[in-house]
């Protein structure tokens, strides 16, 4: 099998669109310099650059599974666009973020997936419900799928609530084997049949050189932490001891995204 590197382009913001206000970080959407638009979350917002290594995380793990993630990108902030914004919060908010945020690739047109409409097979929701089982994602409910069609294919976007251990550092060997009970909630767990099988297949794809690839894109200045004493690289390693562990247990979240579709079904 191939060995999976991800590289990520960077691009400049040229351009300041618009303010995505359903979101509580206040994702934004912009042009950049290499002629494509852009849904943009932001360094100075609510979670941090915690969000975004969760994002580049997630996102590039859905798509070494083969599921359809929009391209990421690297988006620079010059500070002139904190000063040319009217708005008081968002001013606050670019000022916040200047330097080096994501960028997701923006799918004009593209619906929210809605799961009374749209159809999706059991294999690709067994990817999904494991995924997000494995990180921990919060954030694929009915409520908020995070999932959109776009040319009648179905795209993920949003894993910047995933890897929640991270808010709270310190007990990250307990969370690794800790019960994920938020898939009880998961968008697409009722059509999650195949689970087990997906585990089979992908566990034992998810090495600890595969991880550490995956985490060699994140830039330092987004995992060093002022107060913690713990360079980038050992911070690489916490994630990728964190990910080994709970695929090492992962029995626990196995049996409870079967416990919890018997409940759903």
């Amino acid at each position: 099998m191939k060995v999976f590197k991800p590289e990520i382009r960077s691009v400049n913001i040229t351009r300041y669109v618009q303010p995505f206000r359903e979101g509580g970080s206040l994702p934004g959407l912009v042009d950049a310099d290499d002629g494509f638009s852009y849904v943009i979350k932001f360094r100075g917002a609510g979670q941090g650059k915690k969000a975004l290594v969760a994002e580049l995380i997630g996102g590039e793990l859905a798509r070494f599974m083969g599921l359809r993630m929009p391209e990421m990108v690297f988006a620079d902030l010059d500070e002139s666009f904190a000063r040319m914004e009217p708005d008081e919060e968002i001013q606050d908010l670019l000022r916040f973020s200047v330097g080096q945020n994501l960028g997701v690739h923006f799918l004009s047109g593209a619906l929210t997936f809605d799961a009374n409409v749209d159809a999706v097979t059991e294999l690709e929701a067994s990817k999904i419900v494991w995924l997000d089982a494995l990180l921990m994602n919060v954030d694929r409910t009915v409520r908020n799928t995070n999932m959109l069609v776009w040319n009648r294919d179905l795209w993920l976007i949003d894993h910047g609530a995933a890897l929640y251990f991270h808010h709270s550092w310190d007990n990250w060997e307990e969370q690794a084997v800790k019960p994920f009970i938020q898939i009880k909630d998961h968008v697409l767990l009722k059509y999650a049949s195949e689970v087990e099988q997906v585990h089979a297949t992908y566990s034992p794809l998810f090495t600890a050189e595969i991880l550490r690839n995956v985490l060699a894109i994140i830039p330092d200045e987004w995992l060093e932490e002022e107060g913690r004493d713990l360079t980038a690289d050992e911070v690489r390693e916490v994630y990728v001891s964190f990910l080994v562990k709970r695929l090492a247990h992962a029995t626990i979240f196995l049996n409870q995204i079967e416990h919890e579709r018997k409940n759903r079904i």
